[in-house]
């Protein structure tokens, strides 16, 4: 009778904790921080749309559309991103392989022989069996480790998304840099042009006795700051080519990007919507969750782990003798079939199990807070996008009214030394203010299309789970 009721009390036991270790399995969403209504720095909520996958077509440049075709197709940070992939896939498949009995098939032979008073004998032992295993998942341990196993698949898929966004975001960057940097080198060589023009002219009005060495030395050494000026230019459009060049999966060497004005670019219009949409359409918090859920289950499985484990096997076929036991041995060739089932408790270890489960403890803690911090990080780059953009539309009437007055001063300098009642010296400097202009408002735009590359990356480049 006490038998019976220990067998009542284990089993009551093994089936309160598979309840347990089911409701793990199947545990909530993380909590995630609290989202604003809006983000702070939106202006017009109702002005422009969630970007696409295709983001930078909204920019309607071909040839960045044909950069961002290569990079997709050799980025080499994407290509190991995809292998990445690749293994987590073939892992989830291991892990969920357990679920499974293991079956074998084998076969072997033995000669035995022997000679003694009693004469001589010999026999051949053979066997052809198929045999099989299966760990019973009671304690939901094998279930545990598949969906964490699964779950870290689901983070590489996202985390290659991840380094495609980052990989084309960059790769727009790249290109409007150096689109820009050929713009400020032409402005650059027109500013040293006009330089040394002025630098003649003194020399002229220093000769004739008309100016001083002070004013001579003094433009001079802006000459040579123009100089200076264009060879850093060309250094960082060198740096800005090998950069773009090492995106697209291509040697520097000869790689070229045929001169395109920024102002031939559209701005396309991107819509920030909710800050709670973050948390589906980036793919880093994705990554975040899923790694988070991952250690969830790994979790689970540390603490089945301190649990018996049940192992059934069952093994048939044929063999000669038919049956070999201690007690009865059937000669001769027949089917055959074994069964067995083991039970394992692990006793003492040295502390190895518990301090494996609190190890996963810890990693689960880690992760909690890595999520949180990648859904705050999201909120952080939306609104450093949406606050340059507002910034850089608040410029747009002071860098205009700079370049128009630039180059109304320039005109006005022209139609005086036309008529003859303005200097030479003062349509020069006329002609440096406008090239100082128009190398800014170069610039400006550069920032405008890059503010709106990063709101396009911030909010997840159209990405979907």
């Amino acid at each position: 009778m006490l038998s019976g009721v220990k067998f009542v009390c284990v089993a009551s036991t093994a089936a309160l904790t598979l309840m347990c270790t089911g409701c793990a399995l199947q545990s909530p969403k993380p909590v995630v921080p609290a989202t604003p209504d809006a983000f702070a720095n939106l202006q017009d909520p109702e002005q422009g749309h969630w970007p696409s996958s295709e983001w930078y077509r909204g920019f309607a440049s071909q040839e960045l559309d044909a950069l961002i075709a290569q990079a997709s197709d050799a980025n080499l940070d994407l290509a190991a991103a995809r292998a990445r992939l690749a293994q987590a896939t073939a892992r989830a498949r291991q892990a969920g392989a357990a679920l499974l009995p293991s079956v074998d098939a084998g076969a072997d032979g033995n000669f035995l022989a022997g000679h003694s008073t009693n004469g001589n004998a010999h026999e051949t032992d053979w066997s052809a069996l198929v045999s099989a295993s299966y760990e019973v998942d009671f304690w939901g341990k094998n279930r545990a480790t598949a969906a964490a196993a699964t779950y870290l698949g689901a983070a590489a898929r996202a985390d290659r998304d991840t380094v495609a966004l980052t990989t084309l975001a960059g790769v727009a960057d790249g290109y409007f840099a150096v689109l820009s940097l050929n713009e400020r080198l032409e402005v650059a060589r027109l500013n040293r042009a006009a330089a040394r023009s002025l630098v003649d002219a003194i020399e002229v009005r220093f000769r004739a006795g008309m100016s001083n060495p002070v004013e001579l030395a003094t433009q001079r050494a802006l000459l040579a700051n123009a100089e200076t000026t264009i060879l850093e230019l060309q250094q960082q459009q060198a740096e800005s080519l090998t950069a773009l060049a090492l995106l697209v999966g291509q040697p520097p060497e000869g790689f070229h990007i045929p001169p395109e004005p920024l102002a031939a670019l559209m701005e396309p219009s991107i819509g920030a919507g909710l800050p709670s949409e973050l948390l589906t359409r980036r793919p880093d918090i994705y990554v975040a969750e899923a790694n988070l859920r991952a250690a969830d289950a790994n979790l689970v499985a540390a603490r089945a782990a301190l649990l018996p484990s049940l192992s059934l096997t069952a093994a048939g076929g044929i063999q000669n003798p038919a049956m070999q036991a201690a007690v009865i041995t059937l000669s001769g060739a027949g089917p055959t079939l074994n069964l067995g089932a083991g039970l394992m408790q692990t006793i003492f270890d040295g502390g190895r199990l518990r301090a494996l489960r609190a190890e996963a403890q810890a990693k689960d803690e880690e992760l909690v807070a890595a999520y949180r911090g990648a859904i705050l990080a999201a909120f952080v780059d939306v609104e450093n996008a949406l606050s340059a953009i507002h910034h850089l539309e608040a410029m747009r009437d002071f860098q205009n009214e700079s370049l128009a007055q630039s180059e109304r001063a320039l005109e006005g300098a022209q139609l005086r030394y036309r008529r003859g009642s303005g200097d030479f010296l003062t349509l020069l400097e006329a002609q440096q203010i406008l090239y100082a202009a128009r190398d800014q408002y170069s610039q400006y735009r550069l920032a405008r299309l890059q503010a709106r590359v990063s709101l396009c990356k911030a909010l997840g480049g159209g990405w979907h789970p």
